[in-house]
């Protein structure tokens, strides 16, 4: 006789990144990603926005199809750049109207056309003032993005950890963590954040590395450090893909257990739309498929 043992919760809270797709390929990539990673119960899964907004009207879509076709509870990235306070307002309007609680707000990467940000004129000028404006609008649920190493423009730690106090001022509940492999650097950033008053959760985003060369450059531009033992782990595998997964779920799950021995208990997955070395990540840290009702 099967015997099935009780369900019982999950050990972490995860929540999950999602990018909207640009063909009807990546469409199938995706929804494939969804349909796998959903049973993991996940708090929420957010939907970027492209550098400028380029990618509004196929952001909306895909969260309007994961409210009407999943049980997932969806968070909408919400930008400053390129868009006037009234427009950021009418999309913030219309997630409202269409049952969106969660926004990710973020001040944004210019159009890829541009290297320098400028605020738009008659917009938002930055994150904290579009999380005061979404609060004003609509009791969203708000989360904001930190760099535990710093954005590349901040000028300090200090001035980091004093533009997410005014992010919480305007009403935000959590920080999500820009993705980054050096867990002493995390773990810094948040003792010198509680420190300053900071008692929001501040989540760490995690990579699982697909192709790491690709994820070295990202790294570099958003200021995120790659340690020298973790580089070492990937080397001589740029040829051999299957190897390349193998080694990337052990050292997301390596630095994952660190941070969990460390008390963290929330993560955050960049998915990069792919599901296999995310769920096999949360398989190794404990979580398995939520029951479905017979």
């Amino acid at each position: 006789m099967l015997v099935t043992a009780p369900y019982s919760a999950p050990p972490f809270n995860i929540s999950f990144e999602f990018f909207p797709p640009k063909s009807a390929e990546m469409e199938e990539n995706l929804w494939r990603a969804i349909q796998r990673l959903e049973p993991l119960a996940p708090t929420f899964v957010s939907v970027t926005y492209g550098a400028g907004g380029s990618t509004r009207e196929r952001t909306h879509n895909t969260v309007h199809r994961l409210l009407q076709e999943t049980t997932l509870i969806p968070a909408a990235h919400l930008t400053c750049v390129a868009a006037t306070r009234d427009e950021v307002n009418a999309v913030a309007d219309d997630y409202w109207n269409c049952g969106v609680r969660h926004i990710v707000a973020l001040r944004g990467d210019p159009p890829a056309d541009g290297d320098q940000y400028t605020p738009h004129p008659g917009g938002y000028a930055y994150a904290s003032d579009l999380v005061a404006g979404l609060k004003a609008r609509h009791d969203f649920e708000i989360s904001v993005a930190t760099n535990p190493e710093g954005h590349p423009q901040s000028a300090s730690l200090d001035d980091e950890i004093d533009n997410l106090k005014r992010k919480i001022d305007g009403g935000a509940t959590r920080a999500i963590t820009q993705f980054f492999f050096d867990n002493r650097a995390y773990l810094r950033f948040l003792d010198r954040a509680r420190k300053a008053g900071v008692n929001i959760p501040i989540v760490p985003g995690i990579m699982p590395v697909s192709n790491f060369v690709r994820t070295a450059l990202m790294a570099e531009k958003a200021g995120a450090s790659v340690p020298r033992s973790v580089a070492k782990r990937f080397e001589g595998l740029e040829n051999d893909i299957e190897t390349r997964r193998l080694v990337a779920v052990a050292v997301a799950a390596d630095q994952c257990q660190q941070l969990a021995e460390a008390g963290v208990s929330d993560f955050h997955f960049y998915t990069l739309n792919r599901a296999d070395l995310t769920y096999a990540l949360c398989h190794y840290l404990g979580l398995r498929p939520r029951p479905t009702a017979s």
